[in-house]
C-alpha cells in the first residue's frame, strides 16, 4: 500500500480530468495509457465512494428525529396534517 495521502474529492476529479485529456491525445505508449487508465479507475472509484458517502450524509440530514424524511417527494418540507377537533366538522 501507498503511504501518499488520500486525495479530497476535487483533487482526484482534477486528477482524472487530466488523465481523461492524456488518454485521448493517444499519443501515449501501450504501457503509460494502460498504467494512466488504472490510476483513472481508482480516482473513478474513489469519486464515486466520496459521493455515495456525501449522499448517505444528506439523507440522514434531511431525516426527522424518527427516521422519516422531512421532505415529500418533490423536495418541498413536508407538513403534518393535524388532528381534526370535534368542533371543526
Amino acid at each position: 500500500m501507498s503511504d501518499a495521502p488520500v486525495p479530497t474529492f476535487e483533487e482526484a476529479l482534477l486528477q482524472l480530468e487530466q488523465i481523461v485529456q492524456k488518454l485521448e491525445k493517444g499519443e501515449l505508449a501501450l504501457e503509460e495509457s494502460l498504467k494512466l487508465y488504472e490510476q483513472g479507475i481508482r480516482l473513478s472509484r474513489l469519486c464515486h465512494g466520496k459521493l455515495e458517502e456525501a449522499e448517505g450524509k444528506i439523507e440522514m440530514l434531511m431525516k426527522d428525529a424518527r427516521g422519516e424524511p422531512i421532505l415529500d417527494k418533490d423536495g418541498r418540507p413536508k407538513t403534518k396534517a393535524l388532528p381534526r377537533s370535534d368542533d371543526e366538522a
